[in-house]
């Protein structure tokens, strides 16, 4: 494990904090990414978002499990934790607790985050900890140099599946909507306006926010995403969600939406028997509506983009707080130290 400790800057403390910009983000470790790589646009993003809601460098800490991606924190110009395989979400929950004002960000990936940390990432979003988790999907190990990962797709021919994987994948935001995840959304590392806003609004959610971002490993999996994310496909194959809006994609010359049939979302052509009135509208609270657009995918339908859901719950940082102020109460003057490793049975070995 690694620390990088950003310096405090005094001046952000004063009662009107200057302006800060991209580059007081940066910090002066070489990347170390291959040319190409996804993860440049996404550390620009973040910066670019920090820098934009005013947040000081030594207000934000970043931390990170093993993977291409979990070299994130080196490049951020903040407090930093390059952890263990899995494990940043533990180290991130015990960091917001205990530093409740910090933003807090934890970076994983597809393997990182769903393999071996996949019982650590549920945790993190059933208790609701008031943090950004960002997951960058590339379908691939890149780091070990191409593995299919948990969310390859089935019959993918790899390094470690020459007769392709028999593995049905994770679909991250199933998983995360199952463990009871509290914010999720979706973008892609060259949807940089999109990206940005997502984002913004996960950072200022009260609770786990869990932004499953797409990322294209050039090296190891090139054109993971292409199918979707193409200039000349995007609006025929993703639907950019807005709250309260109808659900509508694809281009002027050939608008379509999504429509009810029963209890069954369907994709249809508007202007004819449709009209955009005929539309499902985005309801971001309805855990419903979540669970069908976390199911929807390409070709049958457009891939949701933006925030999924989102409602509001007690974050566990804050109840975790709030419970140890009650006990320090219930204690009283005996809340001490020595009164606690002294309490109850003790007994003294010759």
């Amino acid at each position: 494990m690694s620390v990088y400790e950003a310096p405090i800057d005094e001046t952000a403390a004063t009662e009107d904090p200057p302006a800060f910009k991209k580059k007081d983000f940066m910090s002066d470790q070489t990347i170390r990414w291959c040319p190409g790589c996804g993860d440049y646009s996404i550390l620009s993003q973040v910066q670019t978002v920090l820098a934009d809601i005013g947040k000081p460098p030594h207000e934000v800490a970043v931390l990170s499990g093993i993977g291409c991606s979990s070299r994130f924190p080196y490049y951020m110009n903040t407090y930093g934790f390059h952890t263990i395989h899995g494990r940043a979400p533990g180290f991130a929950t015990a960091l917001k607790c205990v530093n409740p004002d910090l933003s807090v960000w934890m970076i994983t990936g597809d393997g990182d985050g769903l393999s071996i940390g996949g019982n650590h990432l549920a945790h993190l979003l059933r208790r609701n900890v008031d943090l950004v988790a960002m997951l960058f999907n590339n379908r691939i190990y890149g780091l070990t140099k191409g593995q299919y990962s948990p969310t390859s797709e089935v019959g993918k021919k790899t390094k470690s599946s020459p007769l392709g994987s028999i593995d049905a994948p994770f679909v991250p935001l199933r998983f995360a909507l199952g463990s009871g995840g509290s914010f999720l959304a979706r973008s892609v590392d060259v949807f940089a306006k999109d990206l940005r806003a997502t984002l913004a609004r996960a950072e200022a959610h009260a609770g786990t926010s869990f932004v499953e971002i797409f990322q294209n490993c050039n090296i190891f999996n090139d054109g993971a995403f292409s199918s979707i994310t193409d200039r000349k496909l995007r609006a025929e194959r993703c639907l950019f969600l807005e709250h309260g809006k109808p659900m509508t994609f694809g281009t002027g010359d050939a608008p379509k939406g999504i429509v009810l049939d029963g209890l069954t979302p369907k994709v249809v052509e508007l202007g004819g028997e449709y009209s955009e009135a005929d539309c499902l509208v985005h309801d971001e609270t309805s855990p419903f509506m979540a669970g069908m657009l976390v199911a929807m995918d390409y070709p049958d339908f457009p891939v949701p983009m933006g925030v999924l859901y989102a409602v509001e719950r007690l974050p566990y940082d804050a109840a975790f707080n709030a419970q140890v102020e009650q006990a320090k109460e219930l204690a009283g003057d005996s809340a001490t130290l020595d009164n606690l490793l002294l309490g109850g049975d003790t007994w003294r070995v010759e």
